[in-house]
């Protein structure tokens, strides 16, 4: 029972990242600036935790659990605001296929701060993520690195990475539901303090026209956000992170059918390679 569930969370993570990504793409579409919605998607997120206080006594948890948990607030709010940005600039069904190099960075830090080590299994199948990423990235091309998509998702998945281990080892701290309303709370703080340390924008209610897409994006960065801690509860960081890359082929498709991004089929061989790396780890990583 427990292995179905979850396998059910691993899904849900994987298709509400998706909608999440194209959800705040639209919303820079319609001129909406990426530390805004940065910011109202933690604060909307924020708001929906707050019956979850009743069931934790979230003050109760000692000062280790909330270095842990403001170290991951800080680098869980930065990485969303380069995320941002990067879909503010880039294709989707690109940047979804750079992520991948996220089960790389999770399982170094992984190592270091969580003793997770992996087989030679678990490398091999990291080593067929890679692999596809660069099939999809078009390596032939060196200057690419220098575009501004590209250098903010490659900072918002380092981010991203180091955000996955300190939110491990605040569910290892204290529980699902109390990461859950850490993660919710101190990303709204320090998206705010982002928000204002770099732009003139002050807190403001959305648009009319866009309130539903942002409760849209909020609604599938908190189901993204609750299935990410728990399969992080079972499962190790680094191939929780490589099992996460599945949410590439629902971006490559979503690209190509929502915002016209070309070379489908190019970027579906891609995603197929880093899908039997994925399975490899899955399967015989452990």
């Amino acid at each position: 029972m427990q292995i179905l569930i979850t396998t059910i969370a691993v899904l849900c993570r994987i298709i509400s990242n998706s909608l999440s990504s194209v959800f705040q793409k639209k919303l820079t579409q319609k001129q909406e600036k990426p530390v805004f919605v940065n910011f109202v998607n933690y604060f909307i997120l924020s708001l929906l935790s707050i019956p979850l206080l009743f069931f934790v006594n979230i003050l109760d948890f000692d000062i280790e659990f909330w270095l842990f948990s403001i170290c991951g607030g800080i680098f869980g709010a930065i990485c969303n605001c380069f995320m941002v940005l990067a879909l503010e600039k880039g294709e989707l069904s690109v940047l979804g296929p750079i992520n991948s190099y996220k089960a790389v960075i999770g399982l170094i830090f992984g190592a270091i701060i969580l003793n997770e080590f992996p087989n030679i299994y678990g490398l091999a199948g990291i080593a067929l993520i890679i692999f596809g990423s660069y099939f999809i990235f078009d390596t032939a091309n060196p200057k690419i690195l220098l575009r501004k998509d590209i250098k903010y998702r490659i900072y918002a998945l380092i981010f991203s990475a180091i955000e996955a281990v300190f939110i491990k080892k605040v569910i290892i701290l204290s529980s699902i539901t109390a990461s859950f309303i850490s993660t919710s709370f101190l990303g709204c703080i320090f998206s705010y303090i982002i928000m204002r340390c770099f732009t003139e924008e002050k807190c403001k209610l959305p648009k009319k026209d866009n309130i539903t897409t942002y409760l849209l994006t909020a609604f599938c960065f908190g189901v993204m956000t609750f299935a990410t801690a728990y399969v992080f509860n079972y499962m190790n960081v680094g191939y929780a992170l490589s099992l996460f890359q599945l949410s590439i082929i629902i971006n490559v498709i979503l690209g190509y059918k929502l915002f016209n991004e070309s070379n489908l089929i190019k970027k579906l061989t891609g995603s197929l390679i880093i899908l039997i790396g994925s399975a490899t780890i899955l399967i015989y990583g452990h």
